[in-house]
């Protein structure tokens, strides 16, 4: 296992501005990545909030058309 700064002087194929050759690997570095600890859970069925939102739009939705209608009606 490499250290995660290696000394540049014994790091092979190492340009002097810091980078490495075409065709040439930079030392591998160990990852440290993912979760520490498990996600909970989450619930997977809709919110009874969203469902009534949604039931309050359809009906704005429909007074706005009854209403419309009724403009379009009332100047036949």
């Amino acid at each position: 296992m490499s250290a995660m700064d290696p000394d540049p002087a014994k790091t092979p194929d190492l340009e002097p501005g810091g980078g490495v050759a075409p065709g040439a690997t930079p030392p591998d570095t160990p990852q440290t990545s993912g979760l520490s600890a498990p996600e909970p859970s989450t619930s997977h069925h809709f919110p009874v909030t969203g469902v009534v939102a949604m039931l309050i739009g359809a009906l704005v939705i429909l007074l706005f058309l009854a209403v419309a209608v009724g403009i379009v009606v009332s100047m036949l």
